[in-house]
Parts: structure tokens; C-alpha cells; sequence
């Protein structure tokens, strides 16, 4: 028999919420964190707001030769993590840590400093030829993704299996679904997982506005990312990391650990079809929901809350609609579905961990976060889609979907602790 996987330490760094107390309360007000790129002028760009990180690395306890040497993204996954073991009640190692592993998820990687160090040593995109010795010493270790997770074991201590999963847009939910089976299968006993990704820089921006896949909706921030909506024209761009503390559950318990929620199962497809375009029909994405389903032996009737990729674009948002008709059947018509990326933004890889965390918390605190700026519904989206205000439930059985560019499609099942009997 498997062993089964509990979250007991969570941490995040959202737009809006630098921590999870921050997180959850701007979530469940159903307030955006939105807004115009302050990071670099965006005017040259077509899309040019995004949630942005209120992130300051000294307030998190990294001092400036962390911050020389880390890129933005793993200066996010390690204030993350260093919440998340505090959280869990480890501290900053294990008893063992060579039965302790990492596994962080990021689609894009060390993008800011690999950016911002091509700027200095070809002087601005003027040298053909580039002059390395401007570059900083670390370099190397924002080309070479697997650095995050070596800063993630470094601040945990651990010293079992590490690496990086990286599938695009769902490499947040696959992370913590190895994360879970390495447990399941006996490599590990705890895993520090997660997914971080500081994307906000203009090589990303102008990368979406070539296929005009973020919204042009300037004039608005705060109500620009508008999932579901009729009036929604594309997503907006966003940054951050959610990281956990994964344990066996007997372990977990012999301890007295706090448990927010077990993993109950993950499952991913792909479409095989377009790097950007999804079918119709959602049957990946509902295959997906349906394997994980069968493996954490819940029925689709089963499912108490939906919680939805939700990009804001008009062929996800229908692709979504027809994946949870497909995957749930009528139940799909009783079941709240929102999303949060409606408030603050997406996130790319780290997206997925953090949905994951507000799942978590909604199973905890018994609330179904909102999706904000939904005055319109789509009648093409015609599910509960939770419009503007959170609403308290209790939630056993939660479901958190992505898909990814590339045509992936993940599905992770998480179930409440007194399910895990």
C-alpha cells in the first residue's frame, strides 16, 4: 500500500500578499493586486500591467551577497520556503535530511538576471560580440534552472533527491505532484516543494504581445485580468512562489504537525496538438481530472470546489467549461469554480503551487475564494463560475487544474484531514 502525502508548512509570496496570512485575506475580500509594470517603463509594449511582488529581499532575511547571487525567482522560492518550514514546525532542517528532498517547479527560470545581465555585457544590445567579464560572478547560475533548487536545499537542509520540474504553465502542480509520489514511493519521508517564477521583464512581455495572448486593457489594471468574463481579452502577466512542506502521514502525525490537507492524487496529459491551442473540447484536460479522480478514489460527485486555470483568455476559459462538463458530468452544474488569477495575475510556472496553497487554505478555513471583475459571465462559461464575493463552504474534496503552453494539462486532487483516517 502507497503511503500517503500531507501538507503540514506553507509559505507564499503573491502580488498583494507577501506571506500567507496577507495571501488568504486578499483573496477571500476578493481584492486585485493588479496593476501597471513598475519595474521597467512598459510603454513601448502592448500589455503593460501585471501583478508585481511588494517583495524586499532584506525584509525576508537575505542579505546582499544572497541577493548578488540570487535571481529574483529564487530569492522568491527561498523566502517562501524559509515561511514554510517555520510554518511547519522543522525549522531550518530535519532529523534526517537525507530522507529530505526538493523538487521546485518554474516555467521561465532565472529570466530577470539572465535579462538584466545580457543588457550589461553586450552594453545594451549595441555589441555584437559580448564582453563576459561584465557579467556577474553568478551568472552561470541563473542559466542553469536547477540553481533554485540547490538555493531551496540550502535553506531547508536537505540533502535527499532534488531538481526542478519545468512543463510551462503547470510546472507549480507537477512539482508538488512528484514531490508527493517520491514520498508515496519511499525515496523520501518530507519534501520541500513549490514553484517560483519572476517573469515581469520585457523580453517576457514582448514574447505575449507577439501572439497577443495578455490583455491590452491598460486603462484598468486593477480589472484587467477578467476570467470567465465576456468582456475578457487576455491574461495578466504575474510573479511569485508558493512553497510546502510535504510528509508521510503517519510521520506527520507521530509529530502532532498541523495538516492543512492530504494529496490525495495528480495526473497530467497532453494535447499533442499546438503549442498554444487547446481544443475545444477539453477531453486532455478531462482526462486528466478523471485519472486523478480514480486515484484518489473520489467520485466526480465527490468534488466540493473547483479551482480553475482561469487565464482570462477566451479559448481557456471555454476549454475549462468543456473539460469540467466532460470530467464531472452533471455535477460540474452544482460545483463552485473560481479563479484566483483573476486577482493576481499568472504567474507562469509558480501559478500552480500557488492555487494550490489557496486550496489548501480554502479546505482549512472553510471559504471558496472568488473570481474578482466577473460582472458578465459568458454564456459560453456557463458554470458556477463564484462572481466577486467569497462564500463559506465546507470543502472536503478539492480539485486545482492547469494548462500549460505545449498542451499540458495537470490535475491535482487535495482532500481535507479528516478524510486521512
Amino acid at each position: 500500500m502507497s503511503r500517503r502525502v500531507v501538507i503540514t508548512g506553507i509559505g507564499v509570496l503573491a502580488p498583494g500578499g507577501n506571506g500567507v496570512k496577507q495571501f488568504w485575506d486578499l483573496l477571500t475580500t476578493g481584492r486585485t493586486a493588479t496593476r501597471t509594470i513598475s519595474f521597467f517603463d512598459p510603454a513601448p509594449f502592448r500589455s503593460q500591467v501585471a501583478g508585481e511582488c511588494d517583495f524586499d529581499p532584506a525584509a525576508h532575511g537575505l542579505g546582499p551577497r544572497e541577493v548578488r547571487r540570487m535571481d529574483r525567482a529564487a530569492q522568491l522560492a527561498v523566502a517562501a520556503t524559509r515561511e514554510a518550514l517555520e510554518d511547519s514546525g522543522l525549522g531550518t532542517g530535519t532529523d534526517v535530511p537525507e530522507r529530505t528532498g526538493v523538487a521546485i517547479g518554474s516555467a521561465v527560470g532565472c529570466t530577470m538576471g539572465l535579462e538584466e545581465e545580457y543588457a550589461v555585457v553586450s552594453d545594451a544590445g549595441r555589441a555584437w560580440l559580448v564582453d563576459h567579464t561584465y557579467g556577474v560572478p553568478h551568472l552561470y547560475g541563473y542559466l542553469v534552472p536547477s540553481s533554485i533548487a540547490a538555493e531551496v536545499a540550502v535553506a531547508s537542509g536537505a540533502r535527499g533527491p532534488a531538481g526542478v520540474v519545468s512543463a510551462g504553465c503547470t510546472s507549480g502542480l507537477d512539482s508538488v505532484g512528484y514531490a508527493a509520489e517520491l514520498i508515496r514511493e519511499g525515496s523520501a519521508d518530507v519534501m520541500v516543494t513549490g514553484a517560483t517564477d519572476a517573469p515581469i521583464s520585457p523580453i517576457t512581455l514582448g514574447c505575449f504581445d507577439a501572439i497577443k495572448a495578455t490583455t491590452p486593457r491598460n486603462d484598468d489594471p486593477e480589472h484587467a485580468s477578467r476570467p470567465f468574463d465576456r468582456s475578457r481579452n487576455g491574461f495578466v502577466l504575474g510573479e511569485g512562489a508558493a512553497v510546502f512542506v510535504l510528509e508521510e502521514l503517519g510521520r506527520a502525525r507521530r509529530r502532532g504537525a498541523h495538516i492543512y490537507a492530504e494529496i490525495a492524487a495528480h495526473a497530467s496529459r497532453c494535447n499533442a496538438f499546438h503549442m498554444t491551442g487547446l481544443r475545444p473540447d477539453g477531453r486532455e484536460m478531462a482526462e486528466a481530472i478523471r485519472v486523478a479522480l480514480d486515484e484518489a478514489r473520489v467520485a466526480p460527485s465527490d468534488v466540493d470546489y473547483v479551482n480553475a486555470h482561469g487565464s482570462g483568455t477566451k479559448q481557456n476559459d471555454r476549454h475549462e467549461t468543456a473539460a469540467f462538463k466532460r470530467s464531472l458530468g452533471e455535477h460540474a452544474y452544482r460545483t463552485p469554480v473560481s479563479s484566483i488569477k483573476s486577482m493576481i495575475g499568472h504567474s507562469l510556472g509558480a501559478i500552480g503551487s500557488i492555487e494550490i496553497a489557496a486550496c489548501a487554505l480554502a479546505i482549512e478555513h472553510g471559504v471558496v475564494p472568488p473570481t474578482a471583475n466577473l460582472h458578465e459571465p459568458d454564456p459560453e462559461c456557463d458554470l458556477d463560475y463564484v462572481p466577486l464575493e467569497a462564500r463559506e463552504r465546507r470543502l472536503d474534496t478539492v480539485l486545482t487544474v492547469g494548462s500549460g503552453f505545449g498542451g499540458f494539462q495537470t490535475a491535482v486532487v487535495l482532500v481535507a484531514p479528516g478524510r486521512a483516517s
